[in-house]
């Protein structure tokens, strides 16, 4: 579930943070917490600092909220209620003080990145999703054990420590938090890790970009969105996303993912795709062992794996008040990497920078009057675009079989997915994909159509945003053909207002 600070967020609120009584840095609390650096404040109102516990010398983080007494009963209940339960991969919590004009929860302090912002860098490895997933319905298992539930797991509250820990924060645990609703925002999760997108419908909004969805506005699964991802945990991620289904318990659910990290190579090669899913390259993380799994299988988050996908993001620090603009951490920038260039995990899918001089509008069977503006898809600016004339049908008017916007990727590459963002949704179109450039010309362009292959099955009635899966053998050029407009006002004409690749 997201947080209540989020719908704030979606309708461009800001904070409403009270400040009379806020303490200065340097200050002691309760005679024992030092506030040692104003983080920022989250879109609930809270104030977070970095600390000092001056007895037990520890770092630690402090929330505060304006008020105390009533207004702060949900967030010291739920602190009260996690400090409980000691678990690799839920938060420390060590304090809980109400001075009614204030209060504030003392916690451990995470020195690390959260999910929201590794995917920023693009979505991760199936091995490395599932292994942050295991880890949070680990920790949502023993919540739910106590008879507490979570409610407010999302790409804010996961955290990947510095260390190696996989760790779930900020607990909400009021009348709205279910454990059915962790469960439902572990599928979440999942999708999230696997294809960068958050599906906001099924779990809530949030800060990340919504899943990409068909023309109904049905979630397409990750293997829709993204290549190499398993049969089975596309269709695990799939079940626990349908409102329909009912929903396993966390137990079960840490058991199956934990099957993951067993299938053999034969299991795996046998999904589409080839994906696999690896724990070898996890080494084990915790100084304390995590709670066995059903079936005698054990799952390790690994210190060198997690370590170098918790540098790969922005290396902001970790955000454990799920707020978008507040970091936990000071930024880092790990061995190798410049300040401006941080490193990204080998192998992770990446936007390909294009140039604009590359791209064109293939019209075969036109005046060549519509063969303007094509550098605008490739512009980084959706509101920007290129458009055609308007038709009196949506058949190009029976003037034509389609236009397109033509590109030069400059060399071979992989390709992983193609991103169409429509400023007029409802056109039928296709992705296709060839080896030669045949000339920007008429004659040029019928050849590029006729020749050029398709890639996967074509999208009819395309919204806003579609995601096209990338041809399975490496390519150069790249076609997005439109074959029907949608309706625009008085006519029907296509506006395409930004592509994106994203290659391995």
């Amino acid at each position: 579930m997201a947080e209540l600070d989020e719908g704030l967020e979606a309708s461009g609120g800001t904070p409403r943070v009270l400040t009379f009584g806020t303490p200065s840095v340097g200050e002691i609390l309760a005679e024992r917490y030092q506030l040692e650096e104003h983080i920022g404040n989250d879109s609930l109102g809270r104030q977070l600092y970095r600390g000092i516990d001056v007895i037990l010398r520890r770092p630690v983080a402090v929330v505060l909220r304006y008020p105390g007494g009533e207004s702060a009963k949900e967030m010291l209940g739920a602190a009260v209620a996690a400090s409980r339960i000691v678990h690799p991969h839920l938060v420390g919590v060590y304090d809980a003080i109400d001075e009614g004009g204030r209060a504030y929860v003392v916690r451990e302090w995470v020195d690390g990145i959260a999910l929201r912002d590794i995917v920023a860098s693009g979505p991760l490895d199936a091995g490395r999703s599932v292994a942050i997933a295991w880890a949070v319905t680990d920790a949502v298992a023993a919540l739910h054990g106590t008879g507490m539930a979570h409610g407010n797991v999302h790409p804010g509250t996961v955290l990947v420590a510095h260390d190696g820990r996989v760790v779930l924060t900020d607990a909400r645990a009021d009348d709205r938090a279910t454990p059915e609703s962790d469960i439902r925002a572990i599928g979440a999760i999942l999708y999230c890790a696997l294809t960068g997108y958050w599906p906001h419908a099924e779990a809530g909004a949030y800060s990340v970009p919504d899943g990409v969805r068909d023309s109904s506005g049905a979630l397409t699964t990750p293997r829709q969105v993204r290549a190499g991802v398993p049969a089975p945990l596309d269709s695990l991620v799939a079940d626990l996303l349908n409102p329909d289904l009912p929903l396993p318990s966390a137990e079960s659910l840490a058991g199956e993912l934990a099957s993951f990290g067993s299938l053999d190579e034969e299991e795996m090669a046998a999904a589409e795709d080839g994906g696999r899913v690896d724990f070898a390259a996890f080494d084990s993380a915790a100084a304390s062992a995590a709670p066995p799994k059903p079936a005698g299988r054990k799952l390790a988050v690994g210190v060198v794996g997690l370590l170098v996908l918790a540098l790969a993001g922005t290396l902001a620090a970790a955000r454990v008040l799920g707020d978008p603009a507040t970091p936990e951490a000071p930024p880092t920038t790990p061995p190798g990497a410049s300040a401006s260039q941080p490193a990204k995990p080998a192998g992770q899918p990446t936007e390909l920078k294009i140039d604009p001089s590359k791209v064109r509008v293939v019209d075969p069977q036109g005046n060549r009057s519509e063969i303007k503006d094509a550098d605008k898809t490739v512009d980084g600016d959706p509101n920007t675009a290129w458009r055609t004339d308007k038709y009196t049908k949506a058949n190009f008017g029976g003037t034509k079989p389609g236009m397109g916007v033509w590109i030069d990727l400059g060399d071979l590459k992989q390709v992983v997915s193609v991103q169409v963002v429509l400023q007029t949704p409802g056109a039928d179109g296709e992705l296709r994909t060839g080896t030669t450039d045949l000339g920007a010309s008429a004659a040029g362009d019928a050849q590029t159509v006729a020749q050029y292959t398709v890639v996967g099955q074509p999208r009819q009635n395309m919204g806003s945003t579609t995601l096209f899966t990338g041809p399975e053998q490496q390519t150069r050029f790249l076609l997005v053909w439109i074959t029907k407009l949608p309706k625009d006002g008085t006519g029907y004409r296509v506006a395409i207002g930004e592509i994106t690749v994203r290659v391995q």
